[in-house]
């Protein structure tokens, strides 16, 4: 099993703060000055990805206003540590209640995030009575930062696929003295999570999911070729089915480069409004969302939460590194969005700007053990970072059976 539990020093937990040296940030202002733009897009809206006048709008608020300072800050009011598995340094928040028998709760990101989109929801799982909750909602919160992220360690040998990971995630929290916990994740954290449900681990409770595997093989393998849609269908699967199908045929070119060749990608390791641009164009949701936002509209996101992440994968210089894993998902014939055989507890969470909305039907045959589905009224792929209370309402009501 990938992620064996070791022993000696490696074990080891050690503290951790985040001091970037004033000279990068000196050094990432004068490349955002420097950056050779290209021409305008030819056409009026987002088709060909993120529009030169919002990169302009960014670039000018990064170069000029944005304080890493404040988010560095953040980060550091929380317990961060480093740990080593399998010989890499994987970084993490662990924030334990106050509460008693709250349960341990691991939270997986995806990409192109990072631990930054789950620092709003740590309280809300923590300290629930602050936050229209109970005692008995509480959460220990563990958010690790997957391999090739932010601050974990990059891996320099292919292998750091989604089952390593996976199994990695159950030595952490064992190592934290953890003996039943539960999951969650969105986007990779999303597959990590239902592959760790897959790996037989006794310790694992249950798990949550904001974009639940729940595509049939049959129906994966369709909307990837672009088949008509099948028959028999009702409106809701037909709707989730021309979602999938458009994602694939439109959405997610930028899976199938790193998939294939992530080490082209020298652009994004050298310019960081390239990297900006790169990062920005996971969905049409989110960056007409961001977009909105460089454009002065209140939304869910600030410039500040979309700047911090984007900081973070500029001053760890994982851009490259981080893609990798698509690499290693091709490599592996991982499904992103097919069912994976989750026998366990499992709870979903439709968001409206999702890239498809998991029809209840395709839901309860994915996971036969579904103990919560609830559609919500807003938010998209980044449900943490941008409706961090309706997000945390939700990871509270999925696993309130198990507590």
């Amino acid at each position: 099993m990938p992620g064996a539990q070791q022993s000696g020093s490696n074990a080891a937990i050690r503290p951790f703060r985040a001091n970037v040296p004033e000279e990068e940030l000196t050094e990432l202002r004068r490349r955002i000055n420097a950056t050779r733009w290209p021409d305008r897009e030819t056409v009026k809206d987002q088709s060909q990805g993120p529009q030169l006048a919002t990169m302009q709008k960014l670039a000018r608020y990064w170069a000029t206003e944005y304080d890493w300072r404040k988010v560095e800050a953040r980060l550091n009011a929380v317990p961060n540590f480093m740990t080593e598995i399998d010989g890499l340094d994987i970084h993490f928040i662990h924030v334990r209640s106050q509460h008693e028998n709250a349960l341990p709760l691991i939270v997986t990101h995806g990409w192109p995030g990072s631990i930054i989109e789950q620092l709003k929801i740590i309280d809300p799982l923590t300290n629930p009575t602050a936050h229209g909750g109970t005692a008995s909602d509480a959460f220990h919160v563990v958010i690790p930062s997957m391999p090739g992220y932010g601050f974990s360690g990059k891996p320099t040998t292919s292998g750091w696929g989604p089952a390593h990971i996976a199994g990695a995630w159950v030595v952490l929290m064992k190592r934290l003295g953890y003996t039943k916990f539960v999951a969650q994740g969105g986007d990779w954290g999303a597959i990590i999570t239902d592959i760790m449900a897959t790996q037989g681990h006794p310790e694992l409770l249950g798990i949550h999911s904001n974009m639940p595997g729940i595509f049939s093989t049959e129906i994966d393998r369709a909307a990837l070729t672009g088949a008509p849609v099948p028959p028999g269908l009702s409106a809701e699967e037909k709707l989730a089915y021309e979602r999938l199908a458009l994602e694939y045929a439109k959405g997610i070119g930028y899976g199938y480069q790193m998939g294939l060749r992530p080490q082209a990608l020298y652009a994004i390791a050298d310019s960081p409004v390239g990297l900006a641009a790169y990062l920005l164009d996971h969905d049409a949701a989110s960056l007409a969302l961001i977009s909105r936002v460089f454009d002065g509209r209140s939304e869910g996101l600030t410039r500040d939460d979309v700047l911090d992440n984007i900081t973070l994968t500029w001053l760890t210089n994982t851009g490259v590194s981080a893609g990798r894993l698509y690499w290693e998902g091709f490599e592996n014939k991982v499904s992103f969005f097919g069912a994976k055989g989750v026998s366990i507890p499992a709870a979903v969470s439709v968001f409206p700007d999702e890239l498809y909305q998991a029809p209840r039907s395709w839901a309860e045959q994915a996971y036969p053990k579904l103990i919560h589905y609830n559609k919500l009224p807003k938010g998209g792929h980044f449900a943490a970072w941008e409706q961090p209370k309706l997000f945390s309402e939700e990871v509270r009501a999925s696993f309130r059976s198990l507590h």
